[in-house]
């Protein structure tokens, strides 16, 4: 008899890391039943469409459309709605990724049912709990029963904070976002967003902006936008800037429009709406740096060889910096300057592959649950 086995995505991030583990699991499919829960905690039809369409993933089975909100309001959204998907569905396993707000809700949810839960990207750690997304790791790595992991940080820390009982269920299986790119690869070479913008390869910084420490104070905000302006001056490449609709909403609500008008005066400044997946990977691709505050474009620029200087103090990802292309860099106008002017005018950071980032992540966590998580006592 097949199990179910339901698989969450909450926000686009999601997307990339559970679309392999689908294709994955349909190797398999007299054994299991895979399906995917997409509870509507970032939700834009056409986004949405667009990612769903680049991965080449179905139509998800249970949509919860929880919508925006506060944290505790859509934490308890998506817990109402998918205890219902759990009590009528019946899974054998849950499977989260990640760490936004649904990755903790429905692992909650799930342990209070009695369902197994596996967490893929476990384990990571900033050490910033100001951060919401670090409390949702450390709550949801407390909670599940089976850890997936992209980097050995991860293991590293899982064993700190308590699973060295149960360290048999955790597994170093490499990064399911580096799956995604690499499937992506071929279309992304064929894509003509460059041309649609007038762009040409490695003459351009690519930016993007959306963590709530950049883009939630009027005055950070501003001077990270004036720092987008003079790298167009400066050092005469063009900027290409996919607005994150969290970002553009801020410059809405502090008054910056006009600002951002002269912002976007500037020459070879390219304000975009947020980009499809195999569009955004082909402007990564392409790109002479990446100026970034997201944890998945640290990971990417990584596996690409493009320079990325992240707009952060921590990160969860130490990888990328040790053996990758990331470099972290004070979000404040002099850092950013100087960490741009090494860059361009000097040797650029030599950097390595992870390891297991070689696009088969899927493959190992599928087989792993398959032949060892499903025999354990658990699905007796």
């Amino acid at each position: 008899m097949t199990k179910s086995i339901l698989s969450v995505v909450g926000a686009r991030p999601n997307f990339m890391k559970v679309a392999p583990l689908h294709r994955a699991f349909a190797a398999h499919s007299d054994r299991v039943r895979h399906s995917i829960v997409h509870t509507g905690q970032h939700y834009d039809a056409a986004m949405s469409d667009a990612f769903f369409r680049d991965l080449q993933m179905p139509e998800p089975a249970f949509f919860l459309g929880v919508g925006s909100g506060g944290h505790a309001e859509q934490t308890a959204r998506v817990m109402v709605e998918f205890e219902k998907v759990c009590l009528a569905e019946q899974p054998a396993m849950i499977i989260v990724v990640g760490d936004v707000n649904s990755t903790i809700a429905c692992t909650l949810t799930a342990k209070k049912l009695d369902i197994p839960v596996a967490h893929v990207e476990a384990g990571l750690r900033s050490f910033d709990r100001t951060m919401p997304e670090e409390l949702n790791r450390i709550a949801t790595d407390a909670l599940c029963d089976f850890a997936f992991v992209t980097e050995q940080s991860g293991v590293d820390n899982l064993l700190r904070e308590g699973w060295s009982s149960r360290a048999d269920n955790i597994f170093l299986v490499g990064n399911t976002m580096i799956d995604s790119l690499h499937f992506a690869l071929p279309a992304a070479r064929e894509s003509s967003v460059l041309a649609q913008h007038r762009l040409k390869p490695s003459t351009y910084v690519l930016a993007t902006l959306h963590r709530p420490s950049n883009v939630d104070e009027p005055t950070q905000l501003r001077a990270l936008l004036e720092i987008l302006a003079e790298v167009t001056q400066t050092y005469h490449r063009d900027v290409v800037f996919p607005v994150h609709p969290r970002t553009r909403k801020n410059i809405e609500r502090f008054g910056l429009a006009g600002l951002f008008d002269l912002v976007t005066s500037a020459k070879g400044l390219h304000l975009l709406e947020p980009q499809g997946y195999i569009d955004f990977l082909a402007l990564m691709m392409h790109a002479d740096v990446v100026l970034t505050d997201s944890g998945g474009v640290q990971e990417e620029t990584t596996a690409l060889g493009v320079p990325c200087l992240t707009l952060r103090t921590t990160t969860e990802r130490p990888v990328t910096c040790t053996l990758g292309t990331n470099v972290l860099v004070r979000p404040v106008p002099n850092a950013i300057r100087n960490a741009l002017q090494s860059v361009f005018t000097e040797s650029r950071k030599s950097a390595t592959l992870p390891p297991l980032w070689d696009g088969k992540a899927a493959e190992r966590i599928t087989t792993t649950i398959l032949n060892t998580c499903l025999s354990t006592s658990f699905f007796s």
